[in-house]
């Protein structure tokens, strides 16, 4: 197992993220991976966190691989769900559409797993997370 392109696969999820015009028509610059900016409250409508991970060994006897299984959320204050399953939409079309290209290694698979939409108590009325699929290899 190798934990060894974790930080690529972050960082190329990030950048293919906050540079996909459809999704940053939909939440301008409000996609986070790190603590969000902004006090409780004073959140944007609809914003975006790149969220847990969790990994498992994919390697063989030949090289090193993992199974990356990661979430990215939409996050909203709206009355209805449109904004977030929009935003949800343009983040599943940005990531898989397009291979990611990694800094550090590479991605031999990048898949869509699930998405589950809820409800929540405001601020945050409606939530969309995604679940994907990430299998890498190390370089």
């Amino acid at each position: 197992m190798t934990y060894a392109v974790a930080d690529a696969l972050q960082v190329a999820v990030f950048e293919r993220l906050s540079g996909n015009a459809a999704l940053g028509a939909l939440v301008g610059d409000a996609i986070f991976d790190s603590d969000l900016p902004f006090v409780e409250g004073v959140a944007p409508e609809t914003h975006v966190v790149i969220g847990e991970e969790r990994v498992r060994d994919n390697g063989s006897v030949t090289h090193q691989g993992a199974q990356h299984d990661f979430t990215v959320s939409v996050h909203s204050t709206a009355e209805g769900f449109r904004p977030a399953k929009q935003a949800a939409a343009a983040i599943g079309a940005a990531l898989t559409e397009t291979p990611l290209s990694l800094s550090e290694g590479a991605v031999a698979c990048l898949r869509f797993l699930f998405a589950k939409a809820e409800r929540g108590a405001p601020p945050d009325r409606r939530r969309v997370t995604l679940r994907f699929r990430a299998l890498v290899e190390a370089g």
